[in-house]
Formats: structure tokens, sequence, C-alpha cells
């Protein structure tokens, strides 16, 4: 079954795809033996269709989903980040670069960038902003705000 994508790519997925896509959303751990045994296909069947997923870049990663908070993060942020257009791709390459940014994205709007920081505490964060924030070149405006409690987080996209 091919399908008419947005950004002009033909989808090759089936059926098929879909549920071995959705088996792996589910449990990144789950075997090809098992994942074949829920989609009536063989263990090398379920391999081949995943390598061809992942080398066609349908399926960029498969990975582990921390708990910020198990491992001292407690402070979650969120920033938009206003810059001048010529200096836009240099910030945005400096906080890529950041471990403190989880997600950083170029929005529409004046040369703004939105910007997801997980901190240890609030003092970590004082110091991201004073000492690899603030003294980027060409930033017109930051404004933060505090993550209070989270209802949901998308874990890759739901087919």
């Amino acid at each position: 079954m091919s399908t008419k994508m947005a950004d002009g790519i033909i989808s090759n997925m089936d059926e098929i795809d879909r549920k071995i896509i959705a088996i792996l959303q589910q449990n990144g751990r789950a075997s090809y033996t098992d994942i074949a045994k829920d989609v009536g296909l063989s263990r090398v069947g379920v391999q081949a269709r995943i390598n061809a997923l992942m080398e066609n870049g349908t399926i960029e990663k498969i990975t582990a989903v921390i708990n910020p908070e198990k491992i001292g993060i407690t402070v979650s942020a969120f920033f938009n980040v206003e810059v001048e257009p010529k200096h836009l791709m240099e910030v945005a390459d400096s906080l890529a670069d950041e471990p403190e940014v989880s997600s950083l994205y170029h929005m529409t709007g004046p040369s703004k960038l939105h910007m997801h920081g997980l901190f240890a505490s609030n003092r970590e964060m004082e110091l991201f902003l004073q000492e690899k924030l603030y003294v980027l070149p060409g930033i017109t405006s930051v404004d933060c705000q505090i993550l209070i409690k989270r209802y949901k987080s998308r874990m890759g996209m739901k087919l």
C-alpha cells in the first residue's frame, strides 16, 4: 500500500509495517520472534522489515525513555529565544551541542528558537542561562517557563 505524504515522499508502508512500529513503540525491547508471532511473519521477515524501516529513515532509532526525576533532573523548562537573523544558525548550532538541551526547534516568527532544557536544580538552570545562553551573540530576548506537571509527552508519532 503506497500513500503520498505531505512533503511529496512516497511511503511504502503496509499494515504489517504499521503493526511492527506500534509494537516497538510499546516495547522497544520486543524480540523479532515475539513481533513475528503478533504480525504473522517469520522472525527473519520481521528483522528484514525493521532493517528496511531503519534504512529508509521511517524509524530513526529505538531507544530507552528515561524518567528525568529518577536520575536527579528536577527542573524541566521551555524557552523561547529570539535571535537576530544573521546569528540564528550559529546560536542554534551552539545550543544543539549543549547536553542540557533536550529539544530545539526553529519556530515561525522573527528568528525564534523554541528549546526544552532539563536541569538538576534551579541553580543549574541559572548557570546555564548566564554561562551558555545569554553569552551567545545575537540573542535579543529569552522567555522561560518552568514545567509544573507533565500530563502527556510524545514519544514518537502514533500511526
